[in-house]
């Protein structure tokens, strides 16, 4: 089944619903994917500035937005909510995944996973390193407990989601993991991978250390030229797709599918 026309509801996964929103049109689809605690509201720039030429599909995950609880927030289960997406919307020519934070690391393993239903994967600041082991899960646990007052408040700006404190934590903690082995995913990908990414420092990073963390991908661009850095922009993780939203726009014209 081909959708034409705009589409806005909920789709079942699981034991939860997914809110889907679906501009429709013959254009090459391009499907959206959250940050850890965000919900798809943050990706109007940069579909404004696409515009009409392709298929715009993006989803609030499981607890954020307008979408429902679940029992399960775990990466495999972020996994099994785009391939939902996919088969509830009906897209069958290879879409452009494009990630921020979290939902880069769910492109690139996605991609990785189903290399031919995947045309290519724009990554906005995420990469493959993080906070792991006991310390690194110490420092996480910390630093939602701080938040734990201000995460319900948050929500209802799309920058949190409707989890508890520890909840929030074990999502964070898991991506941390996940990330941090992911080099060989990137090493392997057969799909156009490309790079939008930050320079400045965000919430929970201190002293340069995530743009010292960025310098990961160096050696995995210069293994596999699938992988590469399309654009370096000045804003940071956190307003990286308010403010510079024209530079994620051109890396999807410009990947090369």
């Amino acid at each position: 089944m081909t959708q034409h026309s705009s589409w806005s509801g909920l789709v079942s996964v699981d034991d939860t619903a997914l809110y889907v929103t679906d501009s429709g049109g013959p254009g090459r689809p391009v499907i959206y994917l959250n940050g850890a605690y965000a919900d798809q509201s943050h990706w109007r720039k940069v579909i404004a500035e696409l515009g009409d030429g392709y298929r715009h599909i993006a989803y609030d995950e499981r607890a954020r937005g307008k979408s429902q609880t679940s029992a399960d927030y775990s990466f495999e289960a972020c996994l099994r909510d785009l391939d939902a997406v996919l088969a509830a919307r009906g897209v069958t020519q290879a879409p452009i995944l494009v990630g921020w934070s979290y939902g880069g690391t769910l492109a690139w393993h996605f991609a990785d996973r189903h290399p031919e239903r995947v045309a290519g994967v724009v990554v906005v600041d995420s990469f493959p390193i993080g906070l792991t082991g006991p310390e690194g899960a110490a420092r996480i646990r910390k630093l939602f407990r701080r938040m734990r007052f201000i995460l319900p408040l948050v929500s209802r700006f799309g920058l949190s989601a409707r989890m508890s404190v520890d909840q929030h934590a074990d999502v964070n903690i898991e991506v941390n993991e996940i990330s941090a082995a992911s080099g060989p995913v990137l090493v392997r990908a057969t799909r156009p991978v490309h790079f939008v990414l930050a320079t400045g420092d965000s919430l929970g990073s201190q002293g340069g250390e995530m743009d010292e963390g960025r310098k990961v991908l160096d050696p995995i661009v210069a293994l596999n030229p699938n992988v590469r850095v399309a654009a370096k922009v000045p804003s940071n993780h956190s307003k990286i797709l308010r403010n510079d939203s024209p530079a994620v726009a051109a890396a999807v014209r410009n990947l090369p599918v």
